[in-house]
């Protein structure tokens, strides 16, 4: 099947598709069909995932219409606004793979990755916000908390707190201590560099219960890849702004910008592949952590690269606030140092080689 422009045939084959079962969101897109933008464009990739293609609509038109109109005042400020972070949990953009029960919309892990991305393309601190609440606090109170728990806790943002003044990449360096006593913990310590913590309602502490064997204690989060994304919006931008320069733009085809301009675009494709399959063989089941090293790894490092380069090429004004580049330069080159630094991520592969051969 070929969608180009066409939501209603997507709607329609849904609609007459009897054995396909149908979230409340998807239906209430029934429904409404002006809700759908006809100009959407669909990657071809995605055409197999289906379901993914009404949480696309909603997250297409959340990004453009009430985030990217607070990404300078939010990058300013340092701050996220409440109305953008109550508007995730409206849309079911923080409960993607939960059950309705859940007010989520049961759909799969890829989705969540290509919602992320949509997100980055407008602002990489949201999609952020997305991932962790997906990939961390969902998928830790679905695995482990009580029904209680779950009703009680997944409807607020969750805290990752494990990096320390003396600990960061390396976890087993964690000084925080939890010794029970009755049926608490008392937990000794203190942490920095807290995800979230100005608008979370339950923290995740890392701590070391045992110090004898401070290995039993340490949890691994896995995060795919996202900022592959953020480079791509940045070449994306930068073709905007010289095409409106007369004096440069002939420069632009040149063959010497051509190579370059390909070189990185190839990048960037790889580490969306990269990224994607990472998330295809979590999603089935498959052991699934050297790939999403590798996809951490090449995404952030060929994101750093390509919004450095955007900032060459589009010379002073690159650098200035007055263009979004320089931020997106920020936005992806803390992808090698957070969620595992680009280092880690290399010595996760080599152990996974090590291990295969």
């Amino acid at each position: 099947m070929i969608i180009e422009c066409c939501g209603t045939l997507l709607c329609f084959t849904w609609a007459t598709c009897p054995f396909i079962k149908l979230s409340g969101r998807v239906r209430e897109y029934m429904h409404n069909l002006s809700e759908i933008p006809y100009d959407c464009y669909i990657d071809p990739r995605v055409l197999e995932y289906l379901h993914s293609f009404f949480l696309f609509i909603t997250v297409k038109k959340f990004a453009q219409e009430r985030v990217a109109p607070l990404v300078q005042k939010m990058d300013e400020n340092s701050k996220m606004e409440d109305s953008v972070i109550k508007g995730l949990f409206e849309q079911g953009l923080m409960s993607i793979e939960l059950g309705e029960e859940y007010g989520g919309t049961a759909a799969s892990f890829f989705s969540v990755i290509l919602v992320v991305e949509e997100l980055a393309k407008v602002d990489p601190a949201v999609a952020l916000l997305c991932e962790l609440q997906n990939t961390l606090t969902n998928r830790l109170f679905t695995t482990y908390g009580t029904e209680e728990q779950k009703r009680t806790y997944l409807p607020k943002i969750g805290s990752f707190c494990l990096s320390e003044a003396g600990s960061g990449s390396d976890a087993f360096s964690l000084k925080t201590r939890a010794e029970k006593k009755g049926d608490y913990y008392i937990i000794n310590g203190s942490k920095m560099w807290i995800s979230l913590a100005e608008h979370a309602g339950v923290f995740f502490v890392m701590a070391n219960t045992d110090p004898a064997s401070v290995s039993s204690c340490i949890g691994i989060i896995l995060s795919n890849g996202r900022t592959e994304i953020v480079a791509k919006r940045s070449l994306d931008y930068m073709y905007l702004v010289i095409n409106k320069c007369t004096r440069v733009v002939k420069y632009m085809y040149d063959q010497g910008m051509q190579h370059q301009i390909a070189q990185v675009a190839t990048q960037l494709e790889a580490a969306r592949l990269l990224t994607y399959n990472a998330a295809r063989l979590a999603e089935t089941g498959k052991p699934f952590i050297k790939e999403a090293s590798m996809a951490k790894y090449y995404a952030a490092e060929v994101a750093t690269l390509t919004t450095s380069k955007c900032i060459e090429w589009m010379g002073g004004v690159g650098y200035t606030k007055n263009y979004p580049i320089e931020k997106y330069y920020r936005d992806c080159k803390i992808g090698t140092i957070y969620e595992g630094t680009s280092n880690i991520q290399l010595s996760t592969i080599a152990k996974s080689l090590a291990r295969e051969y």
